[in-house]
């Protein structure tokens, strides 16, 4: 005779039915394999003689490109099954900002595929990640405008309730910049590289100085209005998002600067300059970047002392940790002092902790299914 199994242990057992898994499925999860790709990123640049994370480095991307697959076939399910609900994330101050994951997500699988799958499959696979790497600028630019759009025409926000997750559309179009430079120096026609080495430097002014805005205005947002809802209290760490992705983006951008310029026959020396600015540059982000990352964590320890709910919304710990990360590392190799090699393998030890205690939460919350939940339709529920 067979025992019952427990409800808690049954899967989707927060759920009144399985089909809820579409029906709720929210653009949040796309961060699962931001973060997860970005380990992957970070692991990947330890020195060569560490095979098993090399390997493990590996195995996380091919991870996190799984994930996209099947988190773009539940999100397009919700758009073709529940449509009228699907797009009320329009209208949604807070779900519509996480529509950015969707570009960020795909941009570090092309840069999982550039280190990891490029070398194996060859060149042959350049038109593709051409051709994905233009895709993920247009909803990079879509996200970039239209999101903003919206929130000015459509939304309600007010200052008191405004969070970092404002940056999330903004971003996007940064983290594409920091993609299409890394993708750029592997193209094998000169005019191919510059056009796109030229158009990451347009995407990276698209969205930083956007981003900084954003930044002041949530600065000013804190001191009036200090510490947002528990239920948001990783958001305090999206901030190092665009400070980190832009020193890296600079970086990625400019080592390769002087070799596609003079290839191009346009400006060779201008290359060089870009490339001393590229550092430059992200020596002051990444100096800012410790600044905020500092604050974070005070923020983060009076969160734990008062109690910090878990969500999606704690996978805003993984990916801004990520791409500061990856700029630590780089600078330690561009510069060659130990001082950023050595801080960022710590870095990267304090993110696989941090990924391994998220991912087996998220994976226990998805399996009972709570994690699953829309605000869009729940806030229909009250109106």
């Amino acid at each position: 005779m067979h025992r019952p199994i427990p409800p808690a242990t049954r899967p989707f057992s927060a759920l009144q039915h399985p089909r809820e898994v579409i029906r709720q499925f929210t653009p949040n999860w796309f961060a699962v394999v931001m973060g997860t790709g970005v380990l992957a990123l970070a692991l990947a640049q330890l020195p060569a003689g560490w095979t098993l994370m090399h390997s493990l480095a590996h195995g996380l991307w091919l991870l996190a490109a799984l994930l996209f697959c099947l988190f773009t076939g539940l999100y397009g399910a919700r758009w073709v099954l529940f449509f009228d609900e699907a797009r009320r994330i329009f209208g949604h101050s807070t779900v519509s900002m996480f529509i950015g994951t969707i570009p960020m997500a795909l941009a570090t699988l092309i840069n999982g595929f550039v280190l990891f799958a490029l070398p194996q499959v060859g060149d042959g696979a350049l038109p593709w990640l051409q051709g994905l790497w233009w895709l993920d600028l247009g909803l990079s630019l879509l996200c970039g405008v239209g999101i903003p759009f919206l929130m000015f025409t459509r939304q309600q926000h007010s200052i008191d309730q405004m969070t970092a997750v404002w940056l999330l559309p903004v971003v996007a179009a940064e983290v594409a910049a920091a993609s299409g430079g890394l993708l750029a120096p592997h193209l094998i026609d000169p005019a191919a590289q510059f056009g796109m080495l030229i158009t990451s430097f347009v995407l990276w002014a698209f969205s930083v100085p956007v981003a900084f805005a954003i930044l002041t205005i949530l600065m000013l947002r804190m001191a009036l209005h200090k510490l947002p809802h528990e239920s948001m209290a990783a958001s305090s760490w999206l901030a190092l998002g665009p400070i980190g992705t832009g020193a890296l983006g600079m970086l990625l951008l400019g080592s390769d600067a002087p070799a596609i310029f003079t290839a191009a026959g346009v400006l060779p020396g201008v290359g060089t300059m870009i490339d001393g600015l590229g550092v430059v540059s992200a020596l002051i982000l990444w100096g800012m970047g410790l600044w905020w990352m500092l604050l974070a964590v005070l923020i983060t320890v009076r969160y734990l002392r008062s109690g910090m709910p878990f969500n999606l919304g704690w996978w805003a710990f993984i990916f801004p940790l990520g791409v500061y990360t990856l700029a630590t590392l780089r600078l330690g190799n561009v510069l060659h002092l130990g001082f950023f090699t050595l801080c960022g393998q710590g870095l990267v030890a304090c993110l696989a902790m941090l990924w391994a205690v998220v991912m087996t939460r998220t994976l226990r919350g998805a399996w009972r299914g709570e994690l699953f939940v829309s605000p869009c339709i729940a806030a229909a529920r009250k109106v």
